[in-house]
């Protein structure tokens, strides 16, 4: 076993997740650091008016941990997809169970992207979601200032306001800023989007 965590950054996904189900814990770590930056990227798009952004990070990176324990390889999808369908499906599953009152905040999350699709989804669904996406993304952009739109395409990268800071060349309390008024305008434009 000494010999395949050495060189466990060499293993494919689904290998790792193999190693997974054999008890390798090392393999799970490899995979949850090669899936930390998309299970941020993920999470990012959902605004949490009055919450913290780390509790939907914490939900999708549960989405990712069953994905890496329940990927079977002898489905027809790869683990990435499979990982991705997870990740979404948990997040969806959070914002839809915020309806409680002790998750409050919740209730007010806003998708830039259209409802996700899981993997039988259709090619023409897949399309227009990525139509619909791209245009809503369009007028939004129109409203945001272009230190507004750089914060914003770094901030759905999954950066931390501090990477953010230094791309942009302005203080973290800039960049905050510039995310809460992105943050009123999302939810004055496109609270119809908002999944509660």
């Amino acid at each position: 076993m000494s010999e395949i965590t050495s060189k466990i950054s060499e293993y494919s996904d689904e290998a790792l997740c193999a190693l997974v189900a054999n008890g390798c814990r090392d393999a799970e770590e490899e995979l949850v650091k090669r899936y930390f930056r998309s299970v941020r990227m993920y999470a990012r798009p959902y605004f949490l008016a009055g919450g913290d952004s780390e509790d939907l990070i914490q939900e999708a990176m549960f989405g990712l941990l069953k994905a890496i324990r329940e990927f079977d390889p002898r489905c027809d999808a790869r683990f990435r997809t499979f990982a991705e369908v997870c990740i979404r499906n948990r997040i969806r599953s959070a914002v839809t169970n915020a309806t409680r009152s002790k998750h409050a905040p919740l209730n007010d999350s806003i998708p830039f992207k259209s409802p996700m699709l899981g993997i039988g989804a259709s090619p023409e669904e897949l399309y227009i979601s990525r139509e619909e996406e791209t245009e809503r993304l369009a007028r939004l952009g129109k409203q945001l200032s272009p230190l507004e739109r750089k914060v914003l395409q770094l901030f759905l990268l999954g950066l931390s306001y501090q990477e953010i800071s230094k791309q942009v060349g302005r203080s973290m309390k800039s960049v905050d800023n510039a995310v809460q008024r992105i943050r009123r305008k999302v939810a004055v434009n496109f609270g119809v989007f908002s999944e509660s």
